[in-house]
């Protein structure tokens, strides 16, 4: 019997919300995605601008990794449509209401990414902290039940890819 990668990306999802269906951890789940928000990203750039030496080289990185992102995102988003699991499965509540109706890439997960792979290149030290906060933004919204576990995977990927190519476009 072989399966496709859609059955087992189902399957790990109904697995992973399963063991997190914890009052405890679905509170949570909801607190580590939050500090995935868009807003916080914007705080800590600016203040690391004004407050440390290297504050704008990550500014820059950051910036320019978001101008080529966010299209790439968005085309990726729309094209695919993929229904988020909140949606697909019938009966199923996830408590938590999700920005868009699409699931496939996780843009909080590649937000996440951004900010992990820019600490990365110019915090080195923060790096470790930085990809366990990462991570931890990306199964929080599979706990939650908005995205598949795929939608993770290519959220990591478009989030760090595009500080990759950030960083060849403004030559670190």
């Amino acid at each position: 019997m072989t399966m496709n990668i859609a059955t087992l990306d189902k399957l790990l999802f109904c697995h992973i919300v399963t063991c997190c269906r914890n009052h405890k951890l679905t509170q949570f789940a909801r607190a580590v995605s939050t500090t995935g928000d868009g807003h916080y990203y914007v705080y800590i750039a600016v203040g690391l601008l004004f407050l440390h030496p290297q504050g704008s080289q990550f500014f820059n990185l950051v910036l320019v990794s978001y101008i080529i992102e966010l299209p790439l995102y968005f085309l990726l988003k729309n094209s695919i449509r993929r229904t988020r699991p909140c949606v697909a499965f019938a009966g199923f509540e996830s408590g938590f209401q999700p920005s868009d109706k699409f699931s496939l890439p996780s843009g909080h997960t590649a937000a996440a990414f951004i900010m992990a792979g820019s600490i990365l290149a110019i915090y080195p030290v923060l790096a470790p902290i930085a990809f366990v906060w990462a991570i931890s933004i990306g199964l929080s919204r599979v706990a939650l039940g908005v995205h598949y576990p795929l939608d993770i995977i290519a959220g990591v990927g478009l989030g760090f890819g595009t500080v990759t190519l950030a960083q060849q476009v403004i030559s670190f």
